[in-house]
């Protein structure tokens, strides 16, 4: 065999190995198929790169990829009032802006593994891409008039998609509040019908049907009775053996599946894998519920666990699993201490480390000894996740909690009318916000930033009068 043929074979025999890599890493994923990634992804959606199908379709192109994004953020955009929807940019009077931003695809601006022009919320575009559409801004707008197009999106300034906290009307209205107010915070859920009530009756101690080895401890027991389960009718077996829609029970088990939660909290489980804290789990958790699922197809992925995060994380805890039970706790559910502790036996971040003795740490711990007013309190669930009312298929409103952080986080302006305005004036909220030292402080100073946004349109507002 010449020297010639053995060269060829053997780079023949590595080109078979390579491409037996490459298939069995996109077939069965795991981390060899972390090699292949063509480039870092963003913190968005770092925790779901090796679920490829998630986002990619090899034959689907763009309205493929369109309709994953969607799948995803569609809902927080229509909460929102989407300031530049797709049917902006559809609009055959737009026609001449599309041709230079087709803003109808989310990957126009958000295009991911490209860390050297990405930006913050994961924008690929130059900083000062608003002037496509919006050079002539200075001629409307003389508080505008030479201000640089890479601010626009500074804080307490426009964002692209999310825009409530600075609408005009919205600062006009907020204009004189007083940088502190009375507490509006929503604290409790609303009670249920009087009817509903009577079809589930409380349940005693002694209704408990679990197994008698389980019933003989006593504490345990004691916790679940404690809870708003019990008070509502919901007994063990409930959670430990669920009967199917056909009515067969399920084989008892010691420790439920997540997905069990689901079907009586499936707002807040649909909320909480849309969140950093549980969208690794959105398949397992959703995909049995009609009109939720289809989030990862086959490509089921492990729980998010603190070892993961790309924030400061305690060093105790880098091995927990992220389920509902992870900050709940298991029969206890002790919401109470789900609203910070929990937090921050995880969290070792600056902002999460000074929140203990924090103004809003210490209205929180004289709330809960009962010396302050509802809703006084200001827990890191109240900021990061907010109860909020929604309205189900049939007009039943109700307060849930949502568990996605992403509602109140990124542009911070977000969290303003869900929670800031519930105890502080617009102008103290979005100077807070836009100071960067306040915030890694956890609020224990005022703000040193004045944001104009107010001033600039009680401005317009009083020329608008004169003339």
């Amino acid at each position: 065999m010449t020297q010639t043929r053995k060269l060829w074979l053997f780079w023949l025999f590595l080109a078979i190995c390579t491409l037996t890599i490459f298939i069995g890493a996109m077939v069965y994923g795991g981390p060899l198929r972390s090699q292949f990634l063509i480039g870092e992804t963003t913190s968005g959606h770092y925790q779901i790169e090796l679920a490829c199908n998630s986002c990619h379709d090899p034959f689907g192109g763009e309205s493929a990829m369109q309709d994953a994004c969607e799948s995803c953020h569609s809902q927080e955009l229509k909460l929102a009032n989407d300031s530049h929807p797709a049917k902006k940019f559809s609009d055959p009077r737009n026609a001449d802006r599309r041709a230079i931003l087709d803003a109808t695809l989310c990957v126009t601006c958000h295009r991911e593994h490209n860390p050297e022009i990405t930006g913050l919320m994961g924008v690929t575009l130059p900083d000062d891409y608003c002037f496509l559409c919006h050079q002539d801004v200075g001629e409307n707008r003389i508080s505008h008039n030479g201000l640089p197009f890479d601010g626009c999106t500074a804080a307490g300034c426009h964002n692209f998609h999310d825009n409530r906290a600075l609408y005009e009307d919205f600062l006009e209205k907020h204009a004189d509040e007083p940088p502190l107010k009375i507490p509006t915070v929503i604290t409790v859920q609303k009670p249920l019908p009087a009817e509903d009530q009577r079809k589930t009756p409380p349940l005693t101690l002694t209704s408990a049907d679990a197994p008698q080895d389980r019933l003989e401890d006593a504490n345990l027991i004691d916790d679940w009775h404690d809870t708003a389960h019990a008070k509502a009718g919901v007994n063990c077996k409930g959670c430990h053996a669920p009967k199917s829609v056909l009515g067969e029970e399920a084989p008892w088990a010691d420790k439920p599946e997540a997905g069990v939660c689901v079907s009586c909290h499936k707002a807040e489980a649909e909320t909480f894998t849309a969140g950093k804290h549980g969208m690794r789990l959105r398949k397992g958790l959703l995909a049995s519920h009609e009109g939720l699922g289809g989030f990862f197809d086959d490509e089921a992925l492990s729980p998010m666990r603190p070892a993961l995060a790309r924030l400061p994380m305690q060093p105790e805890a880098p091995d927990k699993d992220l389920s509902c039970t992870s900050c709940h706790g298991a029969h206890r559910f002790d919401v109470v201490k789900a609203q910070v502790d929990t937090c921050l036996s995880c969290h070792a971040d600056e902002h999460s480390r000074a929140y203990p003795g924090s103004p809003h740490h210490q209205a929180w711990l004289a709330e809960q000894r009962g010396e302050g007013v509802s809703g006084s309190g200001v827990s890191c669930a109240t900021c990061h996740m907010p109860r909020i009312e929604v309205e189900d298929e049939y007009g039943l409103k109700s307060i849930v909690v949502t568990h996605n952080q992403n509602f109140t986080l990124e542009p911070n302006e977000k969290m303003i009318r869900p929670v800031c305005l519930s105890c502080h004036g617009l102008q103290f909220s979005l100077d807070s916000l836009a100071d960067q030292g306040v915030i890694s402080s956890n609020f224990t100073k005022g703000p040193s930033i004045r944001v104009e946004s107010i001033d600039w349109v009680m401005n317009r507002i009083k020329a608008r009068q004169e003339k």
